[in-house]
């Protein structure tokens, strides 16, 4: 039993030394440790360094980023909401709007509401909030999921008398194809022949100016917040035939965040304006044509996030990184020191020994 018991104690004892051998963090005495104020001087600086480089990376941590991908849009069954709101320069009983679109199918202006405005005025204070919001490209998604934008809300001032203004507004729903909306002269009508407007002989110059401004145009689902390339954009005109047009571009996209899980469109848009001349060869229809067409792709955005892991795999890299440079460094200071303390050494023994002689 003694000697069982003995033959236990050396086996827990070479165990426990070869742990000790295993140490990769020695510990050093007391006794050996030589402490200066350089050393404290840089230990506080890495310190500090660490605290603040450990700050911004709680704070990348914190933030998020969009992602975005590419894929084939699949779905061209389901309708597509066109929701505008549009003022335009001239009454409403002389104005019409409807879509048609390349099958052939007529959305007539029934879903459409008109409504007699007040003088048709330039809103500069929406026109350049709406400019600042629309260089904020990248924060449009986020900034929007929180509420910090707002959709421009039409001003009119109703206690004027001349109401020679018309606001049309509401929401359409169109096949997923390309299509034209237009707001010319004239109520739409349908005949036999096809799609047409129908105007009676108008002499008064004001009554054919198409200025307008479009204080909302959006396609698919809403999402609060969100600026449109075209929101809050308006046009002035004293020609009395002025054709306008745009032509837009819509992608589907398809939005998912930790907030919020939407499918919307997206849109891009090119504008043109011209005279409408018969005599210049300047040949058309006066009026607003907004022309989309959809693209094939569709946009997935997602919002990504730094995983916990990774954030602890960056702080070890910044703790373990500064503590092994400023080491390096503080060694490499004091060699130089070293060195140079010799050789000032040096030439102070040779000096003696001359002097002796």
């Amino acid at each position: 039993e003694k000697n069982q018991h003995g033959f236990h104690k050396k086996a827990d004892l070479s165990t426990i030394n070869l742990v000790k051998e295993l140490d990769a963090f020695p510990k050093v005495p007391e006794s050996y440790v030589e402490t200066s104020a350089f050393g404290g001087t840089v230990s506080l600086i890495v310190f500090l360094l660490m605290a603040l480089l450990t700050i911004s990376e709680f704070f990348v941590y914190q933030d998020s980023w969009m992602k975005y991908e590419y894929e084939v849009d699949t779905d061209f069954t389901s309708k597509l909401k066109i929701k505008i709101d549009i003022t335009v320069a001239m009454k409403c009983s002389r104005v019409g709007a409807d879509v048609l679109d390349v099958a052939g199918a007529v959305i007539a202006s029934k879903e459409l509401k008109y409504d007699a405005v007040s003088d048709f005025k330039i809103l500069h204070q929406i026109q350049n909030r709406l400019r600042e919001e629309h260089s904020l490209q990248d924060v449009l998604f986020k900034s929007a999921l929180k509420g910090y934008f707002s959709d421009p809300v039409p001003q009119n001032n109703s206690t004027s008398n001349s109401q020679n203004a018309c606001r049309i507004h509401g929401k359409i729903y169109v096949n997923k194809v390309a299509g034209n909306f237009h707001i010319i002269l004239g109520k739409p009508i349908d005949t036999i022949r096809g799609h047409a407007h129908f105007a009676s002989l108008i002499k008064n110059e004001a009554a054919l100016n198409f200025s307008h401004r479009i204080d909302y145009l959006s396609f698919g689902n809403d999402v609060p917040g969100h600026i449109n390339p075209l929101d809050g954009s308006e046009k002035i005109t004293l020609e009395q035939n002025m054709l306008f047009q745009y032509f837009i571009t819509v992608v589907p996209t398809k939005l998912h965040t930790s907030g919020v899980s939407v499918n919307m469109h997206q849109f891009s848009v090119t504008e043109q304006e011209r005279v409408v001349s018969n005599e210049k060869g300047n040949y058309g229809v006066s009026g607003i044509f907004i022309k989309y067409k959809l693209s094939p792709l569709m946009v997935r955005v997602t919002e990504e996030h730094m995983p916990f892991s990774a954030f602890l795999v960056r702080l070890c890299g910044i703790i373990g990184g500064i503590f092994s440079t400023s080491g390096n460094f503080h060694r490499f200071i004091g060699y130089f020191v070293d060195i140079v303390c010799c050789h000032f050494r040096l030439g102070a023994d040779q000096s003696q020994e001359v002097s002796h002689y």
